[in-house]
């Protein structure tokens, strides 16, 4: 018997040595092929891009998947133990596999072997880490033998606290959302520090499956495993008894963020930015890459510019009259369900979509559209308002002729249409006004002189009705707001304001063909001087001013200030005929108010990486002195300015003086009131009236617009940059300046200002009334004698002494100069 046990003992330890090797064989050969576990040293997962406004405001993020890295440190102690007690209880004491709940995994699976449910697992944090960084996701014995070797490796090469980073930071909530910090905001919309113990178990109950406990669509499901988890927060001493049943009487509160900026109105802008960063750096950084992208955007002026323009362009399509409703349904039943699935412009707030119920001939009944829920459940209530006749007065007019004009809502509305309307007076009120989407549009940019920042942009009425951005996308021809740049060109070349040009008919031959332009409304006003031509936007003085000059010098000047890459030198263009974008016009301009300092404009002031290194910055100037460690006594620092001058600082300052009377004299006179701050500015209308265009700055901000169809056609009559955009112009700027300290063009030194006769551009003597203080440079002044520049045979000099009595009175005293 000894024998026989002895024997059967051998063959049990030969068999357990051969299967200790065959098990040892086998798992070397799975070992070496096992991915490099040192790669999780270098960690670097796809991070959300974020980029914030001027004052740190959120504006957009971009992201494949929405994460936000969080070290370990900056995660609660709370949200850590959620994590724990719904996954790992003994993820700071096991090695890596928790032998203890295998085991019990095991025997929870034997029991219900057959049963039809899901099997339990028992796999750890580490092993979760293993397998999302370093698996696939098969369910085969193979992989779960790689996960526990990993595991073990994973646990000697780094501590407990680098395991959890890695794996908060990397698992999958749902509803496109990775990590914790992106999923406390997508669910909760708050940052992990504000996440109560309710909030963090129900996240932490989310790992297992995202789609299984979906807020919406399985808020039961969701409910039960969020007290679960609470429950063994509980149970492993994270959470008091009272607590934890407090926690549990909370409801999910999930309030699913949106997925569009959360800045308002900053859409255009936002979009600008993105195009930028996806020139700059490539797709693949701006989703994954985790930038930090802070900007130039003002949020209270971009409020200011998206109210002005908005107010512009209903202001114009108001008065042409009723476009007809949006839609037609039947709102003879329960219309709620209906009008809530015809999509509203979400960037308009301040209408609502509504449903005509009944007409009268005094009052409009509307319903109001009703809000949706997260899983797209419509809300049972119904409400209602009325609009008064005089709130929709402008109606009764059909702006496509479809109908006649009526005198009563009745005829201008109907039951059924869908229509926008905006409340008047507070909440309470049932009164509204009836409103619709205009169909011009414009484009509008604010800037800071100084630096070429753009502080404020808006692409259009309405990012969600149309996301071309007519401030940097529209092609747009600027008409006479481009003349500045033909005078300034002249001012560098040895004219000055109190030259005179011929203000009278002229013909352009060229090829064959005759070109005859004209000044707007057809007049002529015979010789007159440079200030009088741009401030009555005198076309056929431009023309001739550009001929004299040279149209080679116009378009090397339009180029220098960045108006066009590169400018047929043809006359037409001296008439602003050429294509460019109400962006390049203000930083044209921008070079004029600084003072002839060339810009480049930016929508970006810095951008970091993921680890806050700075990888971009827009401020090129240099600052000696800047980084001392500490005062000691020595001079302030001095910012060196080393960008170019492009422009005379005294021709910039000569075209400034110049427009400052194109707003107290000229075409815009009496639509720019800032209370008596220094303001200059031009206005442009095109051929047709086909664009109206202003722009103007005072000392430290410019700002310009266009208004036009986005099929270029006629804006019908007083369709004028002083019309149309100089009060759009004026509105914003009120806004924007009103609470900045008060500033003056600054005069620079050597500049001679001399009285001058408005008419002969001759030294005015004491005691003439129709003059004018104008500035000179060193060495020049007012002529001697009468001279016209751009005479020709379309005028002879006897016609000239009719249609001009100054010039009449200087041959009469014996100083008539050239003809």
């Amino acid at each position: 018997m000894v024998r026989l046990f002895g024997y059967f003992f051998g063959m049990a330890c030969v068999l357990f040595l051969v299967a200790a090797a065959g098990v040892a064989i086998y798992l070397a050969n799975v070992a070496k092929d096992l991915p490099d576990y040192a790669v999780l040293n270098s960690y670097a997962p796809p991070v959300t891009t974020r980029v914030h406004a001027g004052n740190g405001a959120l504006m957009a993020e971009y992201a494949k998947e929405k994460r936000l890295f969080l070290p370990i440190q900056a995660i609660p102690d709370r949200v850590k133990a959620a994590f724990l007690s719904a996954e790992d209880k003994n993820f700071y004491n096991h090695p890596g596999v928790d032998l203890t709940g295998l085991g019990r995994a095991i025997l929870v699976n034997l029991q219900n072997f057959g049963s039809g449910r899901r099997p339990v697992g028992a796999s750890t944090i580490t092993q979760q880490v293993a397998k999302n960084f370093l698996l696939s996701s098969d369910q085969t014995i193979d992989r779960k033998i790689k996960e526990a070797i990993l595991s073990f490796r994973i646990e000697q090469a780094y501590s407990k606290d680098k395991i959890l980073e890695l794996y908060l930071n990397e698992i999958f909530f749902g509803l496109n959302s990775y990590g914790i910090a992106g999923a406390a905001l997508t669910y909760f919309n708050k940052s992990v520090t504000e996440l109560t113990v309710a909030e963090a178990a129900y996240l932490a109950s989310l790992p297992k499956g995202p789609a299984n406990y979906h807020p919406f669509r399985h808020p039961e499901a969701a409910l039960e495993r969020r007290n679960w988890v609470i429950d063994r927060m509980v149970e492993n001493g994270y959470v008091s008894q009272s607590d934890g049943e407090e926690a549990k009487k909370q409801p999910l509160g999930v309030t699913a963020r949106t997925t569009g900026p959360s800045l308002f109105a900053s859409d255009y802008f936002a979009e600008a930015v993105r195009r930028q960063l996806i020139d700059q750096y490539g797709e693949k950084v701006l989703y994954e890459g985790g930038l930090s992208v802070r900007t130039s955007l003002d949020p209270q002026m971009q409020l200011a510019a998206r109210k002005a323009l908005q107010d512009g362009l209903v202001t114009y399509d108001e008065r042409r009259g009723f476009h007809g409703p949006i839609k037609q349904i039947d709102a003879s039943g329960d219309w709620g369900k209906a009008l809530a699935d015809i999509p509203a412009l979400s960037d308009v707030p301040e209408w609502r979509l509504a449903v005509v119920l009944a007409v009268s001939d005094s009052t409009v009944d509307i319903g109001l559209q009703p809000a949706k829920d997260g899983s797209g459940k419509v809300a049972a209530d119904r409400q209602r308002g009325t609009i008064d006749a005089k709130n929709m007065q402008w109606a009764f007019r059909s702006a496509d002729g479809a109908r006649k004009t009526t005198k009563s809502p009745v005829g201008a509305v109907s039951p059924g249409d869908v229509v926008y309307v905006e409340r008047l007076g507070d909440d309470a009120s049932t009164s509204y006004r009836l409103r619709q989407p205009p169909k011009v549009q414009g484009g509008l940019v604010a800037m800071d002189p100084k630096t070429g920042r753009v502080l404020a942009m808006v692409g259009g009425f309405s990012y969600a009705q149309s996301e071309f951005n007519r401030a940097t996308q529209a092609m747009r021809q600027p008409g006479s707001s481009f003349k500045p740049f033909v005078y300034a060109a002249a001012m560098d070349n040895g004219y000055t304001p109190a030259s005179v040009i011929m203000d009278a008919p002229i013909e352009i031959v060229s090829g064959g063909q005759v070109w005859r332009p004209e000044n707007y409304g057809g007049e002529s006003g015979g010789p007159s001087t440079l200030r009088s031509g741009i401030e009555h936007s005198r076309n056929l003085m431009t023309v001739r001013l550009a001929n004299d000059l040279g149209m080679n010098i116009v378009a090397e000047y339009a180029e220098r200030f960045g108006i066009y890459d590169h400018m047929l030198p043809v006359l037409s263009m001296s008439l602003g005929a050429g294509d460019t974008t109400v962006l390049r016009m203000v930083s044209a301009y921008s070079v004029i108010a600084n003072g002839g300092k060339q810009i480049k404009p930016t929508l970006i002031d810095r951008i970091q990486d993921r680890y806050g290194k700075t990888i971009f910055k827009h401020e090129e100037r240099l600052c000696e002195g800047c980084n001392a460690g500490d005062w000691q006594n020595q001079e302030e620092p001095n910012v060196v300015d080393n960008r170019e001058t492009v422009l005379d600082p005294m021709t910039a300052y000569q075209i400034t003086s110049m427009m400052q009377g194109v707003i107290q004299r000229g075409t815009a006179a009496g639509k720019i009131d800032l209370g008596g701050r220094d303001v200059a500015g031009k206005t442009g209308t095109t051929n047709d009236e086909k664009d109206a265009w202003f722009v103007g700055f005072t000392p430290d901000l410019v700002a310009g617009l266009y208004m036009g169809f986005d099929t270029p056609g006629p804006l019908g009559r007083g369709g004028t940059g002083g019309g149309l955009s100089a009060p759009i112009f004026n509105e914003f700027m009120q806004a924007a300046v009103k609470d900045t300290p008060e500033s003056k063009f600054v005069i620079p030194a050597g500049m001679n200002l001399i009285s001058i006769d408005r008419k002969t551009g001759m030294a005015a003597g004491e005691g003439d009334p129709n003059t004018i203080i104008e500035a000179f440079k060193p060495g020049t002044g007012p002529a001697d004698s009468f001279s016209v520049i751009g005479m020709d045979s379309t005028m002879a000099p006897e016609e000239i002494l009719k249609t001009s009595p100054q010039a009449n009175q200087a041959v009469q005293t014996g100083t008539p100069g050239l003809f």
